[in-house]
């Protein structure tokens, strides 16, 4: 992503200066992001590229400049204490008043096609908060935001999407914290409130020691679909999906296959972990694993498909003849000359405009039956009669249930 350092103008006239990460394009939608009390570190710089990385222009003000400018702090105990001081020194409300004038700055610039709206995380996310309550950005989004209950009497001040994630193992933010949070905004239209369950306070700092990625990734959907809602921006990405299924499977062109794709993906096939992880990894997979694996008459025929915010989920069933070995999906198995059909699910999730990562799915039991390398009887397994059924549905259910006949005539 490209980067640069701008000045701002505080309303009481002094200066200060932000994080700028603009998108590949160049321009796009504004984010504001509110900084934690470690300053405008590495972690918060890394928010700012992958937000500009989904289409963005971002800026991340310096919050603590009138304390001391250019705060970049990591996480060791020292680190903590002197985090913790600037806290405790920090003014909300002119750090509410620079997050104004953030806005301002944003706004001004020609690559801010739309907005700016406004994000923030731990002190930051009570920040974005209120600025939502006194400000007017185009959406708001809050992480772990500490302290957020002790404002809600500014609450009705909100006039725009706003979204409150929250864990639910938080040391700074307790459960009747959340609940009262949860309580001001029963019913509101435009508050959603997120709450992930065993997690701790951070649980989307990657590489920190609370980090933990299921949380951070559906809380990072959550967030773009709050923010494409109201100024996208938006990307087609069926189109996306096309274009990379046709380069693999038709052209079998692997280098044009890695030009849809961002710059550190990954693919995982999970009943086989097969794929790869990054961009040299999985280009060689595709290269020499995958693509020329392929047997000639594998086709893809499509069951259906849900495009969502940030990413496509496709069902299909998946048939070939096993004529080669099919390194991703049968190692080490020689060629048997058996017809396979499967259903297959691809779960293809998009960074801005490029794809980011495919979850593959599908029975490996049903291609181990259909090749002859498994005897389904005794077995709770199916072979091709798992596609069949998935193409029409009014073929026999329970087939595989001993019992089934026992209910039969029995009351409902």
């Amino acid at each position: 992503m490209k980067s640069r350092r701008i000045s701002m103008q505080a309303s009481d006239g002094g200066e200060f200066s932000g994080y700028l990460a603009l998108p590949e394009g160049g321009t796009g939608p504004g984010i504001v992001v509110a900084q934690e009390i470690f300053g405008v570190n590495k972690v918060m710089r890394l928010v700012a590229d992958r937000f500009a990385e989904e289409g963005y222009v971002v800026l991340v003000p310096d919050l603590f400049w009138r304390l001391e400018p250019d705060i970049d702090l990591g996480y060791s105990e020292e680190d903590w204490q002197r985090a913790f001081e600037l806290f405790q020194a920090f003014d909300v409300d002119r750090g509410i008043e620079d997050m104004g004038a953030a806005l301002d700055a944003l706004s001004a610039l020609p690559e801010c096609t739309d907005g700016p709206a406004v994000l923030g995380y731990c002190l930051g996310g009570k920040l974005s908060f209120l600025t939502a309550c006194r400000h007017s950005p185009k959406a708001a989004v809050s992480y772990y935001g500490v302290g957020i209950e002790e404002h809600l009497g500014e609450s009705k001040g909100i006039k725009c999407p706003t979204v409150l994630h929250f864990a639910g193992q938080d040391q700074f933010v307790p459960p009747e914290a959340i609940a009262a949070v949860e309580n001001n905004f029963a019913g509101h239209p435009l508050v959603k409130i997120y709450v992930y369950p065993g997690v701790d306070h951070a649980f989307s700092r990657e590489g920190e020691e609370h980090y933990h990625r299921p949380s951070a990734l559906i809380a990072q959907s959550r967030t773009l679909a709050c923010l494409k809602s109201v100024m996208g921006p938006h990307f087609d990405l069926e189109a996306l999906w096309d274009q990379h299924t046709k380069l693999e499977f038709v052209d079998h062109d692997a280098a044009e296959t890695m030009k849809t794709m961002v710059e550190a993906p990954y693919v995982n096939h999970v009943p086989t972990m097969t794929g790869g992880v990054g961009k040299e990894l999985l280009h060689r997979f595709y290269k020499y694993h995958f693509i020329p694996s392929l047997p000639e008459d594998t086709a893809l025929t499509s069951i259906s498909r849900t495009i969502g915010t940030d990413r496509v989920v496709d069902e299909m069933i998946f048939s070939f003849t096993h004529t080669k070995e099919i390194d991703w999906m049968l190692p080490g198995v020689p060629p048997t000359g058996k017809r396979v059909e499967i259903p297959l699910v691809v779960i293809a999730c998009m960074r801005g405009g490029k794809l980011y990562h495919e979850h593959i799915y599908w029975d490996q039991a049903s291609v181990l039956v259909q090749i002859g390398l498994l005897n389904p009887e005794g077995l709770p397994v199916a072979g091709v009669e798992t596609a069949d059924k998935v193409v029409d549905e009014t073929r026999p259910s329970n087939q595989l249930m001993d019992r089934w006949g026992e209910s039969k005539g029995k009351p409902l």
